[in-house]
Formats: structure tokens, sequence, C-alpha cells
């Protein structure tokens, strides 16, 4: 039922789509206290507070778009959704080493991986859901085109990794929470978050290079943007983590209204000591 709704969804313009989106943004944010307190506290703590207005609608965007990246024609995908850039991504896997790209929470996240799909193979990373009813919408979705997608487990490790080895490009969200013994506490905005450790470990074992990325939200449409991090993720994996957050804070600084705010980032994963303890 949730795919053929999203289908039917993604016939709209995706103007309308962002007009529905804005309402529920504004829907969510009055109707759930817990909602609006993290908002709140994240972008008092970035720093950001006076874009809150602007942010409850652009967290809606986020939700009421999928149906249009998802769904729609890879045609009007394309006519929607700007590539900058592409000669540094072709210089970059003409290295030999693979490719790394970290798409943080910020903007139209999902759009990134589907439009360089387009153009080349990519496999991601994601997490199954736990609700198996939206295991045919979220994975069959995703995974069109040349994305492949690879789970948050030691099988989806190794997927991630063999691509690197022969060439290809993966991706991640870098300031998703991960589970327990998959990340180190680092701070985030000036306050501990428990960060994966991913990226380093990925980079340490292939040489694979880090292109950052996100998809700005623009009128009509998205502009991905990306930029080369040219320094590797070196050190313990803490220091690594570190890097990875602050080269996040940098991008989000670039759209700070785009960010997902309400994410729980600070949350402390079942079995993981808090980072006073840890």
């Amino acid at each position: 039922m949730l795919v053929t709704l999203f289908r039917l969804l993604s016939g709209l313009p995706l103007s309308w789509l962002h007009a529905i989106g804005t309402a529920l943004g504004w829907t969510v944010y009055c109707a759930s206290p817990t909602y609006r307190r993290r908002m709140k506290e994240n972008m008092a703590r970035a720093g950001y507070a006076p874009l809150l207005r602007r942010a409850v609608g652009e967290a809606g965007k986020s939700i009421a778009e999928l149906p249009f990246v998802w769904f729609a024609s890879e045609q009007r995908l394309l006519r929607a959704a700007v590539l900058e850039d592409w000669d540094l991504i072709e210089r970059t896997l003409a290295e030999g080493r693979g490719l790394i790209f970290l798409t943080p929470h910020l903007g139209c996240f999902e759009v990134t991986a589907q439009v360089v799909a387009t153009r080349m193979p990519m496999t991601v990373l994601y997490r199954p859901p736990k609700k198996a009813a939206l295991k045919p919408l979220l994975e069959g979705a995703r995974a069109r085109r040349r994305l492949a997608l690879a789970p948050a487990s030691l099988a989806g490790v190794r997927m991630l990794l063999k691509t690197l080895k022969q060439g290809g490009a993966i991706g991640m969200l870098p300031d998703q929470v991960p589970q327990q013994g998959e990340g180190v506490w680092a701070e985030f905005y000036g306050r501990p978050a428990y960060t994966m450790t991913l990226p380093g470990k990925l980079q340490q074992l292939s040489g694979a290079p880090v292109i950052v990325a996100y998809g700005l939200r623009v009128r009509g449409g998205f502009r991905i943007r990306i930029a080369r991090l040219e320094q590797p993720l070196a050190g313990t994996p803490a220091e690594q983590a570190r890097a990875v957050n602050t080269a996040m804070e940098n991008l989000i600084a670039q759209c700070p209204e785009q960010y997902f705010w309400s994410y729980n980032r600070y949350k402390t994963p079942t079995g993981v000591a808090a980072p006073e303890a840890a």
C-alpha cells in the first residue's frame, strides 16, 4: 500500500510536494512537544536558533519530497537535480582507489546517491527498517538504477570494502547514530555525540579519498554540491570521528536551515556507556 501511495504522490509537481511538506513540518512541530524541544535545543546549541521557523518547514519538505526522489522517472529527477562539479568525481575515481561519499542529514540527502547512480554504479550503507511493512518501500525505492544497498552489518561492510578495492564508489550518512561497538564519542557542536568510525576504517583499509556532499533544496529542485576532504582521516578512531564531525559542521554552515535538527543525534545507544563514563 505504501509503495502504491508513494508512486501516486510522485506524479505531483515537486513544488506541490514541498508545499505539503511545509504544512506537515509545522503540524508535527506543533503536535509533538518532544520533537519541538529537541529541535529548539539542537539549533540553539549550534548557534542557529534564529533560523528555527525556516527549519521547521524544511524538515517537513524532507519527508514530502521522498515520493518524487524515489519514484519519479529518471528524466524528471535529472531535470530537477543539478549535480555540480562532476569533473571532481571523475578525477577522484581516476585515481583508482575508490571513493567514499559522506552525506549528512542536510537538504535532500536521499537525492545525492540517486543522481550519482544515474552516471555510475554506487553502493550505499543503510539500516534495514525495524517495521517489516516499510521494507518494500525503503529497499525497493532506493535500490534502483545502478544503486546497490549494503546493510549495516558485517556483511554490508564487506560489500563496501570490496566495492572500494574494485575502484567503485560508496556512500553513507556519517551523522547517523551507530549501534554499540560501531562508534566512539566525539564532539559535535560542543557536545559528545556517538559517531561512527566506519569512514576512517574504510579509508585506512582502502586508501580511498573522501568527498562530502549534500542536496541543497532550491526553488523547483535541488543542487547537489560536493567537496573533497584533502586531509586523510588519520589518528585514533576518536580523532577520525571528530574530523568527520567537523567536516559535517562546515557543510551544515552552508545552509543550516536545511539540516534535520529534530534528529536525536545525542542519544546513547543500548549497551553503550554514557560519554561521562566512557
